[in-house]
């Protein structure tokens, strides 16, 4: 008794790897790290958006204070003033408060 073998082409299947996390880029082409923004949080801010004080930096947008000692405080990639705020939001807490170098 012979059995049929039904035969059953192989499809190829192309595999896509799984998009990495990237962040977004300043309008210079600096890519701000994943970790402030969420692909969408940070925009590039004026240095007149913030003041220096004797604890730290001040974000006139929200009045908050960020210790200079803060992990929010980073040096800018571009050598420009940048800001990431919840969802982007300029009214919203800052995430990362990048400042070039020597300010």
């Amino acid at each position: 008794m012979l059995r049929s073998l039904a035969i059953v082409p192989l499809v190829a299947v192309p595999v896509l790897a799984a998009p990495s996390v990237l962040a977004h880029d300043a309008p210079s082409g600096w890519p701000y790290p994943p970790a402030c923004c969420s692909t969408m949080d940070c925009y590039p801010i004026n240095g007149s958006d913030i003041d220096e004080g004797r604890d730290g930096i001040v974000v006139k947008a929200t009045g908050e204070l960020i210790a200079y000692w803060s992990r929010k405080l980073k040096p800018s990639g571009d050598g420009q003033y940048h800001r990431c705020s919840h969802q982007g939001d300029r009214s919203r807490t800052t995430i990362c408060l990048f400042l070039p170098a020597g300010s």
